[in-house]
């Protein structure tokens, strides 16, 4: 039987985990990536500390993907004004940008005391 306290840690890493992979969601990128370098900072629980710095290595992963298609648009568009492959790199960015963190928070509803890995980034931290 799981006493109190261990309860009280399941919950507490849902709940900031959660926060973690949410704040994609919120607008300013730089407040996004606030919320888990705080929680990074000020918790001791080593699955909240894990999601914490993923969540930070793909906000980094998302600046530069954001910066590599940028280039490639802007490219694209001045060497062969390409509309349609404009679109196909910004909706495919897009789409790498949400669809993670979704799976990220129904992975940590699922088993919050197991960190998820995002898929197909460079991890810094």
């Amino acid at each position: 039987m799981i006493d109190s306290g261990e309860r009280g840690s399941s919950g507490k890493r849902k709940l900031f985990s959660l926060l973690c992979h949410g704040s994609i969601f919120l607008g300013s990128l730089l407040f996004t990536s606030a919320i888990p370098l705080v929680i990074l900072i000020l918790f001791d629980d080593p699955v909240i500390k894990e999601t914490a710095k993923e969540t930070l290595n793909y906000h980094f992963n998302i600046w530069l993907y954001g910066a590599i298609s940028a280039g490639m648009i802007a490219f694209f568009t001045v060497l062969f004004f390409t509309i349609p492959l404009n679109f196909l790199i910004g909706g495919a960015l897009g789409i790498f940008t949400l669809v993670p963190p979704i799976f990220g928070i129904l992975a940590t509803l699922n088993n919050p005391d197991q960190p998820y890995r995002y898929p197909f980034i460079w991890r810094i931290l």
